[in-house]
Protein backbone atom coordinates (compact mmCIF):
# COMPACT_ATOMS: atom_id res chain seq x y z
CA UNK A 1 0.00 0.00 0.00
CA UNK A 2 1.18 3.56 -0.70
CA UNK A 3 3.08 5.21 2.13
CA UNK A 4 4.25 1.94 3.87
CA UNK A 5 8.03 1.63 3.85
CA UNK A 6 8.47 3.97 0.88
CA UNK A 7 8.15 7.67 0.25
CA UNK A 8 4.58 8.64 -0.67
CA UNK A 9 3.93 8.97 -4.36
CA UNK A 10 3.47 12.52 -5.61
CA UNK A 11 0.01 12.86 -7.18
CA UNK A 12 1.30 15.66 -9.41
CA UNK A 13 3.90 13.32 -10.89
CA UNK A 14 1.21 10.68 -11.39
CA UNK A 15 -0.89 13.15 -13.37
CA UNK A 16 2.10 14.32 -15.40
CA UNK A 17 3.16 10.82 -16.43
CA UNK A 18 -0.19 9.10 -17.03
CA UNK A 19 -2.37 9.52 -20.13
CA UNK A 20 -5.16 12.08 -19.96
CA UNK A 21 -8.43 10.57 -18.75
CA UNK A 22 -11.90 11.51 -20.01
CA UNK A 23 -12.48 13.35 -16.74
CA UNK A 24 -9.36 15.47 -17.27
CA UNK A 25 -10.44 16.31 -20.81
CA UNK A 26 -13.81 17.24 -19.31
CA UNK A 27 -12.12 19.75 -17.00
CA UNK A 28 -10.31 21.23 -20.00
CA UNK A 29 -13.60 21.44 -21.90
CA UNK A 30 -15.23 23.35 -19.03
CA UNK A 31 -12.31 25.81 -19.01
CA UNK A 32 -12.59 26.24 -22.79
CA UNK A 33 -16.27 27.04 -22.24
CA UNK A 34 -15.42 29.54 -19.51
CA UNK A 35 -12.95 31.29 -21.78
CA UNK A 36 -15.60 31.32 -24.52
CA UNK A 37 -17.93 32.92 -22.00
CA UNK A 38 -15.27 35.55 -21.37
CA UNK A 39 -15.07 36.15 -25.13
CA UNK A 40 -18.80 36.78 -25.35
CA UNK A 41 -19.05 38.86 -22.18
CA UNK A 42 -16.22 41.17 -23.25
CA UNK A 43 -17.80 41.76 -26.65
CA UNK A 44 -21.42 41.95 -25.51
CA UNK A 45 -21.09 45.71 -25.23
CA UNK A 46 -19.85 45.82 -28.83
CA UNK A 47 -22.89 43.87 -30.03
CA UNK A 48 -25.17 46.20 -28.08
CA UNK A 49 -23.39 49.50 -28.85
CA UNK A 50 -25.36 50.54 -31.97
CA UNK A 51 -28.64 50.10 -30.09
CA UNK A 52 -27.32 51.94 -27.02
CA UNK A 53 -26.19 54.89 -29.15
CA UNK A 54 -29.55 55.06 -30.93
CA UNK A 55 -31.64 54.57 -27.78
CA UNK A 56 -29.87 57.14 -25.64
CA UNK A 57 -28.72 59.50 -28.40
CA UNK A 58 -25.09 59.52 -27.27
CA UNK A 59 -22.17 60.53 -29.47
CA UNK A 60 -19.13 58.47 -30.37
CA UNK A 61 -16.93 60.02 -27.70
CA UNK A 62 -19.30 58.96 -24.92
CA UNK A 63 -19.75 55.55 -26.52
CA UNK A 64 -15.98 55.09 -26.62
CA UNK A 65 -15.82 55.58 -22.85
CA UNK A 66 -18.55 52.98 -22.31
CA UNK A 67 -16.70 50.52 -24.56
CA UNK A 68 -13.58 50.93 -22.41
CA UNK A 69 -15.07 50.29 -19.00
CA UNK A 70 -14.83 46.51 -18.71
CA UNK A 71 -11.20 46.73 -19.85
CA UNK A 72 -10.52 48.78 -16.72
CA UNK A 73 -12.21 46.07 -14.68
CA UNK A 74 -10.24 43.35 -16.48
CA UNK A 75 -6.96 45.03 -15.57
CA UNK A 76 -7.95 45.21 -11.90
CA UNK A 77 -9.18 41.62 -11.97
CA UNK A 78 -5.95 40.33 -13.52
CA UNK A 79 -3.74 42.14 -11.02
CA UNK A 80 -5.81 41.51 -7.88
CA UNK A 81 -7.87 38.36 -8.31
CA UNK A 82 -5.02 36.33 -9.79
CA UNK A 83 -3.36 36.52 -6.38
CA UNK A 84 -6.61 35.55 -4.69
CA UNK A 85 -6.77 32.40 -6.86
CA UNK A 86 -3.40 31.39 -5.42
CA UNK A 87 -4.76 31.80 -1.88
CA UNK A 88 -8.32 30.48 -1.91
CA UNK A 89 -8.16 28.18 -4.94
CA UNK A 90 -8.89 28.15 -8.65
CA UNK A 91 -12.38 26.68 -8.29
CA UNK A 92 -13.55 29.11 -5.62
CA UNK A 93 -12.21 32.05 -7.62
CA UNK A 94 -13.94 30.85 -10.79
CA UNK A 95 -17.26 30.47 -8.98
CA UNK A 96 -16.94 33.90 -7.39
CA UNK A 97 -16.05 35.49 -10.72
CA UNK A 98 -19.06 33.85 -12.40
CA UNK A 99 -21.33 35.47 -9.79
CA UNK A 100 -19.67 38.85 -10.32
CA UNK A 101 -19.93 38.56 -14.11
CA UNK A 102 -23.59 37.54 -13.99
CA UNK A 103 -24.41 40.47 -11.71
CA UNK A 104 -22.57 42.86 -14.02
CA UNK A 105 -24.34 41.58 -17.13
CA UNK A 106 -27.80 41.70 -15.54
CA UNK A 107 -27.07 45.15 -14.15
CA UNK A 108 -26.06 46.37 -17.62
CA UNK A 109 -29.39 45.15 -18.98
CA UNK A 110 -31.22 47.35 -16.45
CA UNK A 111 -28.95 50.41 -16.75
CA UNK A 112 -30.79 53.68 -17.30
CA UNK A 113 -27.85 55.85 -18.34
CA UNK A 114 -24.17 56.08 -19.18
CA UNK A 115 -22.92 56.33 -15.59
CA UNK A 116 -24.71 53.22 -14.32
CA UNK A 117 -23.82 51.25 -17.45
CA UNK A 118 -20.14 52.12 -16.94
CA UNK A 119 -20.26 50.87 -13.34
CA UNK A 120 -21.81 47.56 -14.38
CA UNK A 121 -19.26 47.09 -17.18
CA UNK A 122 -16.36 47.65 -14.75
CA UNK A 123 -17.88 45.00 -12.49
CA UNK A 124 -18.21 42.58 -15.39
CA UNK A 125 -14.60 43.20 -16.38
CA UNK A 126 -13.43 42.58 -12.82
CA UNK A 127 -14.93 39.11 -12.94
CA UNK A 128 -13.51 38.42 -16.39
CA UNK A 129 -10.00 39.43 -15.37
CA UNK A 130 -10.04 37.16 -12.35
CA UNK A 131 -11.54 34.34 -14.40
CA UNK A 132 -8.68 34.44 -16.93
CA UNK A 133 -6.05 34.08 -14.21
CA UNK A 134 -7.86 31.17 -12.56
CA UNK A 135 -8.70 29.22 -15.72
CA UNK A 136 -5.11 29.42 -16.99
CA UNK A 137 -3.87 27.80 -13.80
CA UNK A 138 -6.72 25.26 -13.67
CA UNK A 139 -6.05 24.00 -17.21
CA UNK A 140 -2.30 23.70 -16.71
CA UNK A 141 -2.79 21.80 -13.45
CA UNK A 142 -5.43 19.42 -14.82
CA UNK A 143 -3.39 18.35 -17.85
CA UNK A 144 -0.51 15.90 -18.03
CA UNK A 145 2.95 16.99 -19.10
CA UNK A 146 2.61 15.81 -22.68
CA UNK A 147 -0.72 17.53 -23.37
CA UNK A 148 -0.30 20.64 -21.21
CA UNK A 149 0.64 23.03 -24.02
CA UNK A 150 -2.15 21.72 -26.24
CA UNK A 151 -4.70 22.16 -23.46
CA UNK A 152 -3.63 25.74 -22.82
CA UNK A 153 -3.86 26.51 -26.55
CA UNK A 154 -7.34 24.96 -26.69
CA UNK A 155 -8.43 27.11 -23.76
CA UNK A 156 -7.06 30.25 -25.41
CA UNK A 157 -8.99 29.36 -28.56
CA UNK A 158 -12.21 29.44 -26.56
CA UNK A 159 -12.17 33.25 -26.49
CA UNK A 160 -12.82 33.85 -30.19
CA UNK A 161 -15.16 30.84 -30.29
CA UNK A 162 -17.27 32.55 -27.65
CA UNK A 163 -17.31 35.66 -29.76
CA UNK A 164 -18.46 33.65 -32.80
CA UNK A 165 -21.23 31.77 -31.02
CA UNK A 166 -22.29 34.75 -28.94
CA UNK A 167 -22.22 37.03 -31.94
CA UNK A 168 -24.39 34.67 -33.98
CA UNK A 169 -26.95 34.49 -31.18
CA UNK A 170 -26.76 38.25 -30.63
CA UNK A 171 -27.46 38.84 -34.30
CA UNK A 172 -30.66 36.83 -33.95
CA UNK A 173 -31.65 38.51 -30.68
CA UNK A 174 -31.19 41.96 -32.17
CA UNK A 175 -33.63 41.17 -34.96
CA UNK A 176 -36.40 40.59 -32.38
CA UNK A 177 -35.42 42.53 -29.23
CA UNK A 178 -33.48 45.64 -28.23
CA UNK A 179 -29.87 45.75 -27.04
CA UNK A 180 -30.75 44.75 -23.45
CA UNK A 181 -31.47 41.21 -24.60
CA UNK A 182 -27.76 40.69 -25.31
CA UNK A 183 -26.86 41.33 -21.67
CA UNK A 184 -29.75 39.23 -20.32
CA UNK A 185 -28.62 36.32 -22.49
CA UNK A 186 -25.04 36.73 -21.25
CA UNK A 187 -26.14 36.77 -17.61
CA UNK A 188 -28.23 33.61 -17.99
CA UNK A 189 -25.45 31.68 -19.71
CA UNK A 190 -22.96 32.85 -17.08
CA UNK A 191 -25.21 31.57 -14.30
CA UNK A 192 -25.60 28.25 -16.12
CA UNK A 193 -21.86 27.64 -15.79
CA UNK A 194 -21.99 27.64 -11.97
CA UNK A 195 -23.51 24.14 -11.61
CA UNK A 196 -21.28 22.91 -14.44
CA UNK A 197 -18.15 24.04 -12.60
CA UNK A 198 -19.42 22.52 -9.34
CA UNK A 199 -20.03 19.22 -11.13
CA UNK A 200 -17.05 18.85 -13.47
CA UNK A 201 -14.25 21.13 -12.23
CA UNK A 202 -12.86 20.15 -8.81
CA UNK A 203 -10.10 22.11 -7.12
CA UNK A 204 -6.73 21.33 -8.70
CA UNK A 205 -4.49 18.78 -7.02
CA UNK A 206 -1.48 21.05 -7.41
CA UNK A 207 -3.22 23.81 -5.45
CA UNK A 208 -4.38 21.43 -2.70
CA UNK A 209 -0.86 20.09 -2.28
CA UNK A 210 0.65 23.56 -2.22
CA UNK A 211 -1.75 25.14 0.29
CA UNK A 212 -2.58 21.98 2.30
CA UNK A 213 -6.07 23.01 3.52
CA UNK A 214 -8.00 20.87 6.01
CA UNK A 215 -8.81 17.47 4.50
CA UNK A 216 -6.26 17.90 1.71
CA UNK A 217 -5.48 14.17 1.47
CA UNK A 218 -9.14 13.19 1.18
CA UNK A 219 -9.79 15.88 -1.43
CA UNK A 220 -6.72 14.90 -3.45
CA UNK A 221 -7.76 11.26 -3.40
CA UNK A 222 -11.30 12.13 -4.47
CA UNK A 223 -9.96 13.97 -7.52
CA UNK A 224 -7.46 11.20 -8.32
CA UNK A 225 -10.27 8.65 -8.25
CA UNK A 226 -12.37 10.73 -10.65
CA UNK A 227 -9.38 10.95 -12.97
CA UNK A 228 -8.98 7.18 -12.88
CA UNK A 229 -5.71 7.20 -10.94
CA UNK A 230 -4.93 5.16 -7.80
CA UNK A 231 -5.27 6.96 -4.50
CA UNK A 232 -2.42 7.59 -2.07
CA UNK A 233 -2.16 6.87 1.65
CA UNK A 234 -0.21 10.06 2.41
CA UNK A 235 0.95 13.21 0.71
CA UNK A 236 4.64 14.00 0.24
CA UNK A 237 6.17 16.60 2.50
CA UNK A 238 5.14 20.08 1.35
CA UNK A 239 7.69 22.05 -0.58
CA UNK A 240 9.01 25.20 1.09
CA UNK A 241 6.84 28.09 0.01
CA UNK A 242 8.70 30.61 -2.04
CA UNK A 243 8.06 34.25 -1.46
CA UNK A 244 6.54 35.83 -4.53
CA UNK A 245 9.06 37.80 -6.53
CA UNK A 246 8.30 41.51 -6.07
CA UNK A 247 7.52 43.67 -9.06
CA UNK A 248 10.73 45.61 -8.40
CA UNK A 249 12.70 42.50 -9.45
CA UNK A 250 11.34 42.93 -12.96
CA UNK A 251 13.29 46.17 -13.20
CA UNK A 252 16.66 44.75 -12.28
CA UNK A 253 19.36 45.50 -14.86
CA UNK A 254 19.03 42.10 -16.54
CA UNK A 255 15.24 42.09 -16.77
CA UNK A 256 14.46 45.78 -17.23
CA UNK A 257 14.63 45.74 -21.07
CA UNK A 258 12.42 42.65 -21.25
CA UNK A 259 9.86 44.10 -18.86
CA UNK A 260 9.65 47.50 -20.51
CA UNK A 261 9.64 46.37 -24.14
CA UNK A 262 7.26 43.42 -23.68
CA UNK A 263 4.88 45.61 -21.67
CA UNK A 264 5.04 48.24 -24.41
CA UNK A 265 4.46 45.61 -27.11
CA UNK A 266 1.46 44.11 -25.31
CA UNK A 267 -0.06 47.49 -24.50
CA UNK A 268 0.37 48.86 -28.03
CA UNK A 269 -0.89 45.79 -29.86
CA UNK A 270 -3.83 45.19 -27.52
CA UNK A 271 -5.02 48.73 -28.24
CA UNK A 272 -5.22 47.85 -31.93
CA UNK A 273 -6.88 44.53 -31.05
CA UNK A 274 -9.59 46.13 -28.94
CA UNK A 275 -10.22 48.91 -31.44
CA UNK A 276 -11.28 46.28 -33.96
CA UNK A 277 -13.31 44.24 -31.52
CA UNK A 278 -15.05 47.16 -29.83
CA UNK A 279 -15.81 49.43 -32.77
CA UNK A 280 -16.73 47.02 -35.59
CA UNK A 281 -20.50 47.01 -34.89
CA UNK A 282 -20.82 50.79 -34.67
CA UNK A 283 -18.58 51.33 -37.71
CA UNK A 284 -20.55 48.85 -39.80
CA UNK A 285 -23.88 50.42 -38.81
CA UNK A 286 -22.52 53.85 -39.75
CA UNK A 287 -21.65 52.43 -43.17
CA UNK A 288 -25.39 51.88 -43.68
CA UNK A 289 -25.80 48.24 -42.67
CA UNK A 290 -28.31 46.86 -40.14
CA UNK A 291 -27.26 46.19 -36.51
CA UNK A 292 -27.78 42.45 -37.03
CA UNK A 293 -25.39 42.58 -40.01
CA UNK A 294 -22.88 44.46 -37.86
CA UNK A 295 -22.90 41.64 -35.30
CA UNK A 296 -22.30 39.23 -38.18
CA UNK A 297 -19.17 41.14 -39.27
CA UNK A 298 -17.86 40.96 -35.70
CA UNK A 299 -18.47 37.20 -35.80
CA UNK A 300 -16.28 36.93 -38.90
CA UNK A 301 -13.54 38.89 -37.13
CA UNK A 302 -13.76 36.38 -34.29
CA UNK A 303 -13.70 33.42 -36.71
CA UNK A 304 -10.49 34.86 -38.12
CA UNK A 305 -9.16 35.28 -34.59
CA UNK A 306 -9.78 31.62 -33.77
CA UNK A 307 -8.05 30.56 -36.98
CA UNK A 308 -5.11 32.86 -36.23
CA UNK A 309 -4.63 31.33 -32.78
CA UNK A 310 -4.71 27.80 -34.17
CA UNK A 311 -2.39 28.45 -37.10
CA UNK A 312 0.18 30.29 -35.01
CA UNK A 313 0.18 27.42 -32.53
CA UNK A 314 0.80 24.91 -35.33
CA UNK A 315 3.54 27.00 -36.95
CA UNK A 316 5.56 27.43 -33.76
CA UNK A 317 6.94 23.91 -34.31
CA UNK A 318 8.54 25.05 -37.58
CA UNK A 319 9.07 28.84 -37.38
CA UNK A 320 10.60 30.94 -34.61
CA UNK A 321 7.89 32.34 -32.36
CA UNK A 322 9.37 35.85 -32.35
CA UNK A 323 9.38 36.02 -36.14
CA UNK A 324 5.81 34.72 -36.33
CA UNK A 325 4.58 37.28 -33.82
CA UNK A 326 6.34 40.21 -35.49
CA UNK A 327 4.96 39.10 -38.86
CA UNK A 328 1.42 38.88 -37.45
CA UNK A 329 1.72 42.39 -36.03
CA UNK A 330 2.98 43.90 -39.27
CA UNK A 331 0.07 42.32 -41.14
CA UNK A 332 -2.26 43.54 -38.39
CA UNK A 333 -1.08 47.11 -39.01
CA UNK A 334 -1.90 46.89 -42.71
CA UNK A 335 -5.21 45.09 -42.38
CA UNK A 336 -6.70 47.22 -39.59
CA UNK A 337 -5.88 50.31 -41.65
CA UNK A 338 -7.43 48.62 -44.70
CA UNK A 339 -10.58 47.82 -42.73
CA UNK A 340 -11.07 51.57 -42.27
CA UNK A 341 -11.70 52.17 -45.95
CA UNK A 342 -15.20 52.82 -47.24
CA UNK A 343 -16.90 49.51 -48.04
CA UNK A 344 -20.24 49.06 -49.79
CA UNK A 345 -20.28 45.27 -50.02
CA UNK A 346 -21.02 43.40 -46.79
CA UNK A 347 -19.31 40.22 -47.99
CA UNK A 348 -16.03 41.98 -48.73
CA UNK A 349 -16.21 43.89 -45.46
CA UNK A 350 -16.72 40.62 -43.56
CA UNK A 351 -13.73 39.06 -45.33
CA UNK A 352 -11.47 42.01 -44.46
CA UNK A 353 -12.66 41.91 -40.84
CA UNK A 354 -11.95 38.18 -40.69
CA UNK A 355 -8.40 38.57 -41.98
CA UNK A 356 -7.78 41.50 -39.63
CA UNK A 357 -9.07 39.40 -36.73
CA UNK A 358 -6.77 36.58 -37.81
CA UNK A 359 -3.67 38.76 -37.60
CA UNK A 360 -4.54 40.73 -34.46
CA UNK A 361 -5.43 37.61 -32.46
CA UNK A 362 -2.37 35.72 -33.68
CA UNK A 363 -0.28 38.60 -32.35
CA UNK A 364 -1.94 38.42 -28.94
CA UNK A 365 -1.40 34.65 -28.68
CA UNK A 366 2.23 35.08 -29.74
CA UNK A 367 2.78 37.68 -27.04
CA UNK A 368 1.44 35.37 -24.33
CA UNK A 369 3.88 32.68 -25.42
CA UNK A 370 6.80 35.13 -25.63
CA UNK A 371 6.13 36.44 -22.12
CA UNK A 372 6.18 32.89 -20.78
CA UNK A 373 9.46 32.11 -22.53
CA UNK A 374 11.30 35.36 -21.93
CA UNK A 375 11.27 35.51 -18.13
CA UNK A 376 13.02 33.06 -15.79
CA UNK A 377 10.93 30.78 -13.62
CA UNK A 378 11.45 32.78 -10.42
CA UNK A 379 9.71 35.88 -11.79
CA UNK A 380 7.55 34.43 -14.56
CA UNK A 381 4.20 34.67 -12.76
CA UNK A 382 4.93 38.18 -11.50
CA UNK A 383 6.02 39.25 -14.97
CA UNK A 384 2.96 37.79 -16.65
CA UNK A 385 0.60 39.51 -14.22
CA UNK A 386 2.41 42.82 -14.57
CA UNK A 387 2.64 42.85 -18.37
CA UNK A 388 -0.94 41.73 -18.95
CA UNK A 389 -2.40 43.83 -16.13
CA UNK A 390 -0.70 47.02 -17.29
CA UNK A 391 -1.53 46.20 -20.91
CA UNK A 392 -5.21 45.65 -20.23
CA UNK A 393 -5.42 48.76 -18.11
CA UNK A 394 -3.81 50.83 -20.83
CA UNK A 395 -5.91 49.19 -23.53
CA UNK A 396 -8.98 50.76 -21.93
CA UNK A 397 -7.86 53.94 -23.68
CA UNK A 398 -8.26 52.34 -27.12
CA UNK A 399 -12.05 52.58 -27.58
CA UNK A 400 -12.10 55.97 -25.85
CA UNK A 401 -9.28 57.30 -28.04
CA UNK A 402 -11.05 56.16 -31.18
CA UNK A 403 -14.25 57.78 -29.97
CA UNK A 404 -12.44 61.05 -29.27
CA UNK A 405 -10.88 61.02 -32.76
CA UNK A 406 -14.30 60.47 -34.34
CA UNK A 407 -15.78 63.26 -32.21
CA UNK A 408 -12.96 65.59 -33.27
CA UNK A 409 -14.01 65.18 -36.89
CA UNK A 410 -11.53 62.59 -38.15
CA UNK A 411 -12.90 60.24 -40.79
CA UNK A 412 -12.82 56.47 -40.44
CA UNK A 413 -9.71 55.92 -42.64
CA UNK A 414 -7.64 58.26 -40.48
CA UNK A 415 -8.90 56.80 -37.21
CA UNK A 416 -8.29 53.23 -38.38
CA UNK A 417 -4.75 54.06 -39.55
CA UNK A 418 -4.00 55.75 -36.21
CA UNK A 419 -5.26 52.80 -34.18
CA UNK A 420 -3.49 50.33 -36.47
CA UNK A 421 -0.20 51.99 -35.54
CA UNK A 422 -0.33 50.21 -32.18
CA UNK A 423 0.56 46.91 -33.86
CA UNK A 424 3.45 48.60 -35.64
CA UNK A 425 4.82 49.96 -32.36
CA UNK A 426 4.53 46.48 -30.87
CA UNK A 427 6.43 44.91 -33.77
CA UNK A 428 9.24 47.47 -33.39
CA UNK A 429 9.46 46.76 -29.65
CA UNK A 430 9.76 43.02 -30.31
CA UNK A 431 12.43 43.51 -32.97
CA UNK A 432 14.41 45.46 -30.37
CA UNK A 433 14.29 42.34 -28.18
CA UNK A 434 15.45 39.88 -30.83
CA UNK A 435 18.85 39.37 -29.18
CA UNK A 436 17.32 38.79 -25.76
CA UNK A 437 14.55 36.34 -26.67
CA UNK A 438 15.68 32.96 -28.00
CA UNK A 439 12.31 32.02 -29.46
Amino acid sequence: MDGIGVAPRDPRAMIDQAPMSRFQWGIVAVMVGLNALDGFDVLSISFASPGIAADWGIDRAALGIVLSMELVGMALGSLVLGGIADRIGRRATILGCLCVMAAGMMGAASAAGIASLCVWRVLTGLGIGGMLAATNAAVAEAANERQRSLCVVLMAGGYPVGSVVGGSISAQLLTHYDWRAVFVFGALVTLAFIPLVLWRAPESIAFLMHRRPAGALERVNAVLARMGHPTVAALPEPEPRRRQAPVVALFSPDLRPLTILLTLAYLAHIMTFYFILKWIPKIVVDMGFAPSAAAGVLVWASVGGAAGSLLLGLLTARVRLLALTVGAMLLSTLLVAWFGQKWTDLGTLSLVAGIAGFCTNAGVVGLYALIARAFPTGVRATATGFVIGVGRGGSAAAPALAGALFAAGYALPGVAATMAAGSLVAAIALVALRKRIAA
